[in-house]
C-alpha cells in the first residue's frame, strides 16, 4: 500500500493495518505474549509481543500529546520529553516499562483505544491541515500520524506472523 496522502487514504491505512495486527494478535495463546523472542526494533535484540503492544501504545500516545499540546499552543519536546531522536532505543525500554504491569489483553484495549484516539485526531482534522501544513520539520500531522500508527501496526503484524510461524502454534 502506498504511503497515504490524503485524510480518507490515512484513515483507511490506520483501519486496515489496525485490524490486520488485531487478528493476528487474537490468535496468540496469553501464554506466548510475554516470550522474548520477537525480533525487536535494535539490531541483535528480542522482545516479547507484550513489549511491541507497549512500544506501539508508547508511540500512538506520543502522537496524541504532541497533538494536544499544539492545540492549546505548548510547546513540544520531539520525540519525547528528556529524549532525543538519536536515543529511541531508550525510548521503547520506557515504553517497556511504562506498560510492565498491564496483561495481554488489557494491552491489546489499550492498543484500541490509542487507534480510536488517532482516528477521532485525523477525522477532527481537515485534510488540509493534515497534509498541506509543515508540522514538524517538514513532515505533515498526517506523515507524523502514519509514522507512528499504520505504519508501525504493518511492521508489528509482519514480526507475529513470522514469530508464529517459528512456533507453529497457528
Amino acid at each position: 500500500m502506498a504511503i497515504p496522502a490524503n485524510k480518507d487514504e490515512l484513515i483507511f491505512a490506520i483501519q486496515h493495518d489496525y485490524k490486520k495486527l488485531d487478528a493476528e494478535l487474537q490468535s496468540i495463546p496469553i501464554e506466548f505474549s510475554h516470550l522474548i523472542e520477537l525480533e525487536a526494533h535494535t539490531k541483535n535484540q528480542f522482545m516479547s509481543v507484550h513489549n511491541l503492544l507497549a512500544y506501539l501504545v508508547g508511540w500512538g500516545q506520543l502522537v496524541i500529546k504532541w497533538n494536544e499540546r499544539r492545540s492549546a499552543n505548548l510547546p513540544v519536546d520531539f520525540p519525547e520529553t528528556g529524549y532525543k531522536w538519536n536515543q529511541l532505543g531508550l525510548l521503547a525500554q520506557k515504553f517497556y516499562e511504562d506498560y510492565k504491569d498491564e496483561d495481554f489483553i488489557s494491552m491489546q484495549n489499550n492498543l484500541l483505544s490509542t487507534v480510536k484516539s488517532l482516528l477521532e485526531i485525523v477525522d477532527n482534522k481537515s485534510n488540509h491541515e493534515l497534509y498541506k501544513i509543515p508540522w514538524y520539520e517538514g513532515y505533515t500531522l498526517g506523515r507524523m500520524i502514519q509514522l507512528n500508527s499504520s505504519s508501525p501496526y504493518k511492521n508489528a503484524h509482519a514480526r507475529i506472523r513470522k514469530w508464529e510461524k517459528s512456533k507453529q502454534f497457528k
